[in-house]
């Protein structure tokens, strides 16, 4: 089966470079487009609501608190390289800042970001997906924010 990166690149003649060659912010801003489709795609899939509240409900999952918690939930089900490009992203030096985070928070978000980012340049989206499920399951556990996933 082909994967979904390469599946996007094709009709463009793009060849899909390594993950690896790609810096820490970068990997964690395709990671956060990516991140934010599949909460996106869950939300939309859930039923037809008001885009108003498909917005509310994203915005609480996707927030740097929500994604600094769920990686800290996930931490002890990641591999050694996967630790290593999360501490890569949380230890790189962004230019901006969440508007509502603290910057530790911000940090972890971006750490987790890279993560998804680099799992998803490496066509390991099955992985980026089983991360942000177990992640999801435990943060909901763990948070009454009344959001209902499938």
């Amino acid at each position: 089966m082909e994967e979904i990166l390469d599946y996007l690149l094709k009709p463009f003649n793009i060849e899909r470079k390594e993950a690896k060659e790609f810096p820490p912010l970068v990997l964690a801003y395709i990671g956060d487009a990516v991140y934010e489709l599949i909460i996106r795609s869950i939300l939309v899939s859930g039923g037809n609501r008001p885009v108003n509240k498909l917005n509310k409900d994203a915005t609480s999952l996707v927030k740097a608190g929500a994604q600094a918690q769920i990686i800290k939930l996930i931490s002890d089900e990641l591999s050694e390289e996967e630790f290593t490009i999360f501490k890569r992203g949380r230890n790189s030096s962004p230019h901006t800042m969440a508007k509502n985070a603290s910057m530790t928070d911000y940090k972890y978000a971006t750490g987790f970001e890279s993560l998804i980012g680099f799992l998803y340049l490496d066509n390991r989206f099955d992985r980026a997906l089983e991360i942000v499920k177990i992640g999801l399951d435990r943060f909901l556990e763990n948070n009454d924010i009344g959001v209902k996933i499938i």
